[in-house]
């Protein structure tokens, strides 16, 4: 045996084990069975990062221009630079906060690490702590273990090993020591391998460790982990560019001011002033904390939908998804074994599941009986296909009684030779002997008469991908005392086959119909044979009439380019690796999708942190899944992930409403200012005004907004384009007609106080009607619909925030001292009127606007 065993454990005496001085010479060489730890990010560097975006910086300067402001006016009003500061500090915490975890996929690796592991050492079987294997070690294997590194076998017994977590195949795998794999083989074609993380499920073996801690398949996986950067989200991309657009347009801005204020020879320090006001009006402070606010409810909402946001970001980003690249076992599959079909060869008929419900034929009842299975507590336990079997038959009380009723007296067991297993029962007149296998194996012991049938049966079973399982019978009078195969399996009736799969969730199906409804394309990538998830992937609806399948034996032949070229063209990417998974991913973000991928395994995570939104099952899914995405279902439900989306498209629609909101106040303060400058009548607008107006008269409804439900049918629209700025599909265009209705109205205002020769009644008419009409365009911008067909009652918040806006401005103008510390002048019966009625001039316009667009 140690002449198939790679040169650096051909030493390994595979009776003995290794010596204590063995064990410390490999120790020394390759060190202990752990995973590397990743650097941790210090506090210092989190709060950098937070406060590094260009949106942040511009508040930090609006603080500064603020502070300089007050400093310069001497009046000792430095609330609206602390206030913003004090947005910049909730806005650092938030963002730490959410991420206090995000690289915590290591931590949940070690903590595999916590268990012990069996080994043979100075010729005794020992069990010492899984830290302590070294290369070369001797590994003992038993039944329900986990095992502890990457070992090459040398000595197997019916051993069969469940690598879902690590290859994403739902079958266990039936080991044998004498296949000879090479590297170039898949991990689940490596017979003569066994992998750290992976789950003995039947029988025993023995191998030599030939890697260990970062050197495992497992290990590769925490290092690709560590490697794998997140890229930012579409919504951190264009609140940047937003944010670099607002720092020229305060630039320009406070130029033009100055360079006007120049030309009319104003005072240099009223001219100073007046250019700052400006630059402080084009900062929307409170867009980046209504952001927050709005991404945060949406965490709730996803949680009452089965979704736990890690990330906050993930929110909007899976709003925006146009590929969701699903992982089979476990996630759109039930990870459970289940009997499909049963065909009866005496009857010649083939029962669907749905009537195996009624009616159980003799093939699935002797399958059954032919088995090993127990019950320990509320879960049946065996290999997955036996429990299958068992379960098929209803109740665990009906196996129980085939037991009480043939007792099994003898067992030839499964093994990877023989690929069949016969049990030997006890009957009234003699003995039946029940034989159960692989179809092939199984054909020639039954009656050629049968053949023809049979072989149509199991391709029809194979077409639909069910692994089919032969059942066969033979009655004997009496049975030798250690009776051998040919006795047991010679003569047998043929009873039928069972076909088996791990079948899909009930409500997959529909899931993927609504996410191509929404312009998604849904993708399955797995480690699963290609003819299973093309199957698997054809009844659910993912594998349409044009798309094709890709293995990962063709993947791997092909270069980047030629993927990143065709990477559309296929629906099913099976039988691939950890590496394959993140190169994927890749592929279509190339392409400019917005990728979540779905998971649950071990083999998953490095995929789950590759794409731009990271999406783990939080029944099935592992600790290393879960830790290394940004959103994780609690109900493990496919469809849990298109309610997540709808909710997603909601919250960027709600920050898109957002910025409409702010903006079309923000950039009409600048043109009213340089518009009255130009007609020679001074600014309307000091910065104690401008920050009321920017605080609460848009601050206040701007949270509410946060609270807004989804009116429109988001979930019949495409995605939005990662390339597509917060400004696209008219947006700009209605923020423009905004500033505009706001500017004209504000100066008309204004005007009729130099009608009147009372400059301060304008100036004041100026800011009652630009804070009134800004409040008041909250209701237009709800829908594209008319307001008055939205429900106020959807979201009372908002319905109370703008009301107290609108008492707070009117109080502000009305009250004595107030209108001392802003500069007010009390105004006429006959202004209070011309000013409502300016104020409503936009909220008009939209709504004619808008029945004219919804009667063409």
């Amino acid at each position: 045996m140690e002449d198939k065993l790679p040169s650096d454990h051909a030493s390994t005496d595979v009776e003995k084990g290794l010596t204590e001085v063995q064990v410390q010479q490999a120790r020394d060489k390759y060190g202990t069975n752990e995973f590397n730890e990743a650097p941790k990010e210090p506090l210092w560097s989190k709060i950098k990062r937070s406060l590094s975006d260009v949106a942040t910086i511009i508040l930090i300067i609006a603080a500064v221009i603020s502070l300089i402001t007050s400093l310069m006016k001497g009046d000792g009003h430095y609330f609206e630079s602390l206030l913003i500061i004090g947005i910049v500090i909730i806005n650092s915490v938030l963002s730490i906060y959410q991420e206090g975890r995000a690289e915590a996929a290591l931590d949940s690796l070690k903590g595999l690490e916590s268990a012990e592991a069996t080994v043979k050492r100075d010729n005794k079987v020992t069990t010492i702590p899984i830290a302590d294997i070294v290369v070369g070690d001797v590994l003992v294997l038993e039944n329900g273990e986990k095992i502890s590194a990457d070992a090459q076998l040398i000595e197997t017994s019916e051993l069969q090993v469940e690598e879902s977590a690590l290859t994403g195949e739902s079958d266990a795998i039936e080991k044998d020591e004498t296949e000879i794999s090479s590297e170039d083989d898949s991990l689940g074609d490596r017979l003569d391998h066994v992998y750290r993380g992976t789950a003995v499920v039947n029988g025993r073996g023995t191998g030599v460790v030939t890697a260990i801690g970062m050197q495992t398949e497992m290990g590769k996986i925490a290092g690709l982990l560590g490697n794998e950067k997140r890229e930012q989200t579409p919504l951190q991309i264009r609140l940047a560019q937003l944010g670099k657009r607002l720092s020229v347009i305060a630039i320009l801005a406070a130029l033009i001011v100055i360079g006007l204020g120049l030309a009319a020879r104003e005072p240099l320090l009223e001219l100073f002033m007046t250019a700052v006001s400006v630059a402080v009006a084009v900062v929307p402070e409170t867009l980046m904390i209504i952001v927050t606010i709005t991404l945060a409810i949406g965490v709730q909402k996803m949680a009452k939908r089965q979704a736990i946001v890690r990330r906050l970001p993930a929110v909007e980003t899976l709003g925006s998804a146009t590929v969701i690249a699903s992982d089979k076992t476990g996630t759109l599959t039930q990870n459970k074994m289940t009997v499909r079909r049963a065909w009866d060869a005496e009857a010649d008929h083939v029962y669907h599941d749905e009537e195996l419900v009624e009616q159980i034929p003799d093939v699935l009842k002797f399958g059954a009986l032919s088995t090993n299975v127990t019950k320990p507590d509320d879960e049946v336990s065996g290999l997955p296909t036996e429990v299958a079997m068992v379960n098929a038959l209803g109740e665990y009380s009906e196996y129980e009684a085939l037991q009480n009723k043939y007792p099994k007296v003898y067992e030839l067991p499964f093994n990877s030779t023989r690929k069949r297993m016969t049990t030997v029962h006890r009957v009234e007149d003699g003995y039946l002997a029940v034989t159960k296998g692989a179809f092939d194996v199984l054909l020639p012991k039954f009656p050629t008469e049968m053949h023809e049938q049979a072989i149509k049966i199991n391709k029809e079973f194979g077409t639909n991908a069910l692994r089919v399982i032969a059942v066969g019978v033979v009655k004997l009078p009496e049975i030798s005392m250690e009776p051998t195969a040919d006795e047991l399996e010679k003569g047998m009736t043929l009873l039928g086959l069972v076909g088996i799969i791990d079948p899909p969730r009930p409500e997959s199906a529909q899931a993927v119909a609504e996410a191509r409804a929404a312009g998604i394309k849904p993708l399955m990538i797995t480690g699963d044979h290609v003819v299973t998830a093309s199957a698997i992937a054809r009844e659910i609806g993912i594998l349409g009439e044009n798309d094709l399948a890709l293995s990962g034996s063709e993947l791997h032949k092909m270069s980047d380019e030629e993927l990143d070229k065709n990477v559309d063209r296929y629906a099913v990417y099976a039988r691939v690796t950890p590496e394959d998974k993140i190169r994927i991913v890749k592929s279509w973000q190339k392409r400019g999708d917005v990728v979540a991928m779905t998971g649950d395994g071990v083999n998953d995570a490095p995929a789950l942190r590759r794409a731009d939104v990271g999406i783990a099952m939080g029944k099935t899914g592992t600790d290393v899944a879960r830790e290394a995405s940004a959103i994780v279902l609690t109900d493990d439900n496919f469809a849990s992930i298109v309610r997540a989306v709808e909710t997603g498209r909601g919250i960027y629609g709600n920050v898109r409403k957002t910025v409409n909101f702010l903006m079309s106040a923000n950039m009409s303060e600048i043109i009213i200012i340089i518009g009255a400058i130009l007609l020679g009548w001074g600014s309307p607008l000091i910065a104690t005004q401008l920050l009321f107006i920017n605080l609460v008269a848009d601050g206040l409804p701007g949270f509410a907004l946060s609270r807004e439900p989804v009116h429109d049918n988001v979930m019949n629209q495409d995605p939005v384009s990662p390339k597509d700025s917060l400004f696209a599909n008219g947006l700009a265009t209605r923020i423009v007609i905004n500033v505009i209705l706001f500017a004209a109205v504000s100066l008309l205002a204004q005007g009729y106080g130099v009608y009147t020769h009372d400059s301060a009644v304008g100036t004041t008419m100026a800011f009652v009607v630009l804070s009134l009409t800004s409040i008041l365009n909250v209701f237009n911008i709800r829908s594209e619909e008319s307001m008055f067909k939205i429900k106020f009652s959807a979201n009372p918040m908002l319905v109370m925030m703008a009301g107290l806006a609108v008492a707070l401005t009117i109080l502000l103008v009305l009250l004595p001292v107030t209108q001392t510390l802003f500069s007010f002048v009390p105004l006429s019966g006959m202004a209070w009127i011309i000013t409502i009625v300016l104020s409503l001039v936009p909220n008009i316009y939209w709504e004619i606007h808008k029945a004219i667009k919804s009667a063409k």
